[in-house]
C-alpha cells in the first residue's frame, strides 16, 4: 500500500493548507493557526519512505508558503528536515506509542515554525516579533502536538479501510478432533 499511502498522504497535505487558510474559526479563536504539515511529516518519517518525505516537504511546503505570507518555499528546508532527522532513527522510535507520537509532534511542530523564523530573518525578510509571536509559537506546538496522534489513526483507519488482509491458513482447524490412543 506504499503508493496508495503515499497519495494519501499528499492528499492530507493539500487539504489540510487548504483549511488552514479557508477557514479561520481556531485562528480567531486563539489567536493563532495550528500547521498539521510537521505533524504529518511525522508520520511520513515513520511510515513512508524518503521519496515521500520530499514530497511532502516539497509540495506541502509550497502548498503553505503560496497561501501565506511566507516568501515561496521557505518553508521547505524546515519540514525537509524534521522529516530526515526522524527518518534517520526510525528504528529506534516507538512508532505506535502515544507518548512518542506526541513528543515527534511537539518537537516537529516546535521546530519548524523556528527554523522558518530564522531562515526569514537570516534572509533579511522583517517579520514582526513580539510576544504574541511566543503565545503562537505555544499554539501550534500543542496543536502539533495533538495533531500528530490523530494523523496516525486517521491513516490507520485509511490502511484498514483500502487495503485488504491477508488470510492465515493453518493445518489445524478448531472444529477437528485429535484422538489419541493409550499405547
Amino acid at each position: 500500500m506504499s503508493t496508495l499511502n503515499s497519495i494519501l498522504i499528499l492528499l492530507v497535505a493539500f487539504l489540510a493548507v487548504f483549511c488552514e487558510s479557508a477557514f479561520g474559526g481556531i485562528r480567531s479563536l486563539l489567536g493563532a493557526q495550528i500547521d498539521v504539515l510537521p505533524a504529518l511529516v511525522v508520520y511520513a518519517a515513520l511510515s513512508a519512505g524518503m521519496p515521500t518525505i520530499t514530497l511532502v516537504a516539497v509540495l506541502g511546503g509550497l502548498f503553505f508558503d503560496s497561501l501565506s505570507a511566507n516568501p515561496l518555499g521557505i518553508s521547505i528546508l524546515p519540514l525537509f528536515l524534521v522529516g530526515f532527522a526522524i527518518y534517520t532513527q526510525r528504528e529506534l522510535i516507538l512508532r505506535d506509542q502515544l507518548f512518542a507520537q506526541s513528543v515527534l509532534g511537539l518537537s516537529a511542530s516546535a521546530f519548524v515554525p523556528a527554523a522558518t523564523l530564522l531562515l526569514l530573518l537570516t534572509g533579511g525578510h522583517g517579520p514582526t516579533l513580539s510576544w504574541v509571536t511566543l503565545w503562537q509559537w505555544f499554539v501550534m506546538s500543542a496543536g502539533g502536538m495533538m495533531a500528530t496522534p490523530l494523523l496516525f489513526l486517521l491513516f490507520d483507519w485509511f490502511d484498514r479501510a483500502f487495503s485488504y488482509r491477508n488470510a492465515t491458513e493453518t493445518s489445524f482447524r478448531p472444529d477437528r478432533e485429535i484422538r489419541r490412543s493409550r499405547r
